[in-house]
């Protein structure tokens, strides 16, 4: 009888630890989709449709930070509630729902001016209700998607024990976003090519539509996710197993839990601080095309995707972990200083620079999501807690970041229409583009150096993921 037992307990551990199947990584890594998608246009576009249509760069960096807030404390709470109660499927499928619902406010006229029943002759009054008005939705929002993100990155780690399928789970993930990012510029170029008016009532119905056409998409992956994936059972043996969850003290006696924070968070500041200032930098410092709002980031998230394929097709091992993050970092502080230094008359470089920063943007992204599941490793009992309070920091950190960029920005109209820093040569976007990702990842660099990554269980994938 003991020694059925142990053949049972066994048998378990060998199908746990074994290699995903393609169709399970492929369903799970859709089901982001929604979040990526609408994320996309929060950083690449939010900032811009706010001033278009008048508020402050000031105001508008306030209901960036409102939502990134908003996100911050959501995960910390959502983390805690999935590690009590489970059920990842049911959180993220209500998160979804909120996101969906919220998402076309956030860019959509100044809903309690019409309440109020005022209008832009108030121009003090109007602009308070615009701020209060778009904070409130941004706020939802991003509670939604903070739902939807914790759940689904928990995930990872009580699908499988295995650390390459781990990381395969964590590339399909990066690639599914670089879909979503593509799609999104995909629907944004085509929206901006039939909207050629550059009056704020139409700028309204061209981001309204992108919404509208960006939620829909999400969605059709969002239910592909929950008919293909099926609720993690890991977790529950693994509760069967300690009676005990594991307390917010043990991870904060792990060096490796502040060095994978660190990490993480500046990997986000990286790609989301650069995302938010792109499309500013490109038409008013290079002083590119309207279309380049859209070309510019798709040539980023094409390189991205097509790294991460790439990614999914390997063998992984701490060694190699660092290894593509430094590879990452290195592209990025390069490609930061170049386009901090490149002039105008040579804009079309940044087509070139938009290739290196979408390789560095995968190589750190895949490394670092990797990281984390290799800091859980099997504690699943805290697992959720550990992807809420690193996203607590990152969401946290970015809010800060753009809120301090932004509110040193002047007028538009003042040094012929760039957004220059108080007091300085260059614009706040050309630093904030150039400069910051690059201190960011220099810093990441040193800080993955310092790391004692190992894994507990060295399976590799038998089969590539892709044929």
């Amino acid at each position: 009888m003991v020694n059925e037992i142990t053949t049972d307990a066994s048998n378990e551990d060998y199908q746990t630890s074994e290699p995903l199947g393609r169709l399970s990584i492929l369903s799970y890594g859709s089901g982001h989709m929604l979040n990526d998608i609408t994320s996309a246009c929060w950083f690449t576009y939010l900032l811009l449709f706010l001033t278009d249509i008048g508020l402050t760069p000031r105001d508008a960096a306030i209901v960036m930070l409102a939502g990134q807030t908003a996100d911050a404390f959501t995960t910390i709470f959502v983390g805690e509630l999935i590690d009590r109660f489970g059920h990842f499927k049911i959180w993220h499928a209500g998160g979804s729902v909120l996101v969906a619902i919220s998402f076309s406010s956030v860019f959509g006229g100044c809903i309690p001016c019409k309440i109020l029943k005022t209008d832009s002759s108030e121009l003090e009054r109007f602009a308070q209700l615009e701020t209060i008005g778009y904070c409130f939705f941004a706020a939802v929002f991003n509670v939604g998607w903070a739902v939807t993100q914790v759940s689904h990155m928990a995930m990872v780690n009580c699908i499988t024990l295995n650390p390459t399928s781990r990381v395969s789970l964590a590339s399909c993930r990066n690639a599914f976003t670089m879909v979503a990012n593509l799609s999104l510029y995909a629907v944004a170029l085509a929206v901006f090519t039939v909207f050629n008016n550059s009056e704020s009532v139409d700028v309204i119905l061209q981001y309204r539509w992108i919404a509208y056409l960006s939620i829909f998409l999400g969605c059709c992956f969002v239910i592909v996710f929950l008919i293909g994936t099926k609720e993690p059972k890991l977790k529950q043996e693994i509760q069967c197993k300690r009676l005990s969850r594991i307390s917010w003290a043990h991870w904060f006696k792990k060096a490796l839990y502040y060095q994978v924070a660190l990490v993480y968070m500046l990997t986000r500041l990286v790609t989301n601080v650069s995302q938010s200032l792109l499309a500013f930098y490109v038409i008013n410092d290079l002083g590119m095309g309207n279309s380049s709002k859209a070309s510019v980031p798709a040539i980023i998230y094409i390189c991205s995707f097509v790294i991460s394929i790439v990614l999914q097709e390997m063998k992984w091992s701490s060694w190699r972990i660092k290894s593509f993050f430094t590879i990452g970092a290195i592209l990025w502080i390069f490609s930061g200083l170049a386009i901090f230094v490149l002039p105008s008359n040579l804009k079309y470089l940044m087509y070139i620079l938009s290739i290196s920063i979408g390789t560095a943007n995968a190589l750190m992204t895949v490394t670092a999501i990797s990281m984390e599941s290799i800091l859980v490793g099997e504690d699943l009992n805290g697992c959720a807690f550990v992807y809420g309070s690193l996203s607590f920091v990152d969401k946290l950190s970015c809010g800060i970041a753009l809120y301090a960029l932004e509110s040193y920005q002047v007028t538009p109209d003042v040094k012929g229409g760039y957004n220059y820093l108080q007091g300085a040569i260059h614009s706040v976007d050309r630093i904030g583009l150039g400069l910051i990702p690059s201190a960011c990842a220099l810093i990441a660099l040193v800080v993955t150096f310092t790391m004692d990554l190992q894994h507990r269980r060295p399976k590799m994938l038998t089969e590539p993921l892709l044929v």
